[in-house]
């Protein structure tokens, strides 16, 4: 299927597929695979949704789990109710971007009530079809070479890619800003100790550098799965340790640097540690800012960068220049 600009404004709804078989709440699984049984399955089923009397979409099971949970249990016990859905006018963009986004197999389409009206599968975005048994190699090639479309299709409307990009842009001109207001508040403190202001540059990038790593790392890892807040505390005590790790490594070399070039001074351990926290600040927002992206539904490959550099240089300048005045 040829991807152009007409193709992907396209209502989605056009090409989805309404021969599902919708399980009702009620049901055991026992019930509920008897009731497949009979009503048949189109050519390729992954997931099966639960709905209520009237239609709304209420969870989903994924194939594997309702042929391995016992038969006694009832549907309800079992679905997702954490759910990812489409609305009824998303266009064909839409929602290729939300299947590179989440890398689920198949979407659900409803209306404005929320009732199910039918399934996309990401089959129609390709022509490399994906097997019951392919690998997950071959799963994420399917996504990466949808990804290569909408980023093609997007360069091809320059006003469409401003319209998209724009808006998280400001955030970059927002925090140089405020990081302006913050530096004017703390002239006094740099004036004091001039040496601050040679060291600067090298923290704001130091801090740049550490969350924008743990920024793609952590899109990287909520590209194949769903984050929880077990999950989150996790990442959050592994990154501080790893960034203590990194801030004191790096304070340690940047305060022999500082005491090499101006002598021992004040100044050069009070950069080393501010080092340290800038370090552990910006890994944290590395991780938190795409993770909360993604819990609002909001795409992080895009908008993650300009708010986790313009959170970061925020809050590098706090730091480094809080740090000083108080121990200078």
């Amino acid at each position: 299927m040829e991807m152009t600009p007409t193709f992907l404004e396209k209502p989605v709804r056009e090409y989805m597929s309404t021969d599902i078989p919708l399980l009702d709440r009620c049901m055991t699984v026992s019930q509920a695979l008897d009731f497949i049984l009979e009503k048949g399955i189109g050519e390729r089923i992954i997931y099966f949704y639960v709905v209520d009397e009237e239609q709304h979409l209420l969870g989903v099971i994924p194939t594997r789990r309702l042929l391995t949970t016992p038969r006694d249990r009832l549907l309800t016990d079992i679905m997702i109710t954490r759910l990812v859905k489409l609305p009824y006018t998303a266009t064909v963009l839409i929602a290729m971007e939300v299947f590179t986004m989440y890398r689920f197999l198949a979407l659900p389409i409803v209306d404005k009530d929320d009732r199910i009206l039918g399934i996309i599968d990401i089959n129609m975005f390709t022509d490399e079809m994906i097997e019951m048994g392919s690998t997950q190699d071959e799963t994420s090639d399917i996504f990466e070479i949808i990804g290569f479309h909408i980023s093609q299709i997007k360069t091809a409307s320059p006003f469409k890619v401003f319209r998209f990009r724009f808006p998280w842009l400001i955030a970059t001109i927002a925090s140089g800003t405020v990081c302006a207001l913050i530096a004017n508040m703390f002239s006094g403190t740099i004036a004091q100790s001039l040496i601050l202001a040679f060291f600067l540059t090298l923290l704001l990038g130091l801090g740049e550098s550490v969350s924008i790593q743990s920024m793609s790392v952590t899109i990287r890892l909520l590209g194949s799965m769903r984050p929880t807040l077990r999950w989150y505390r996790r990442e959050f005590r592994r990154e501080i340790a790893n960034a203590a790790l990194l801030g004191l490594g790096c304070g340690l070399a940047v305060t022999v640097i500082a005491i090499v070039w101006q002598g021992f001074i004040m100044a050069a351990p009070v950069i080393g540690l501010s080092i340290v926290l800038v370090i552990v600040s910006a890994s944290l927002i590395g991780l938190s800012v795409p993770t909360l992206l993604h819990t609002f539904k909001l795409n992080p490959t895009v908008s993650a960068g300009s708010i986790t550099l313009a959170l970061t240089d925020i809050s590098t300048l706090l730091l480094y220049f809080g740090t000083a005045s108080i121990l200078l």
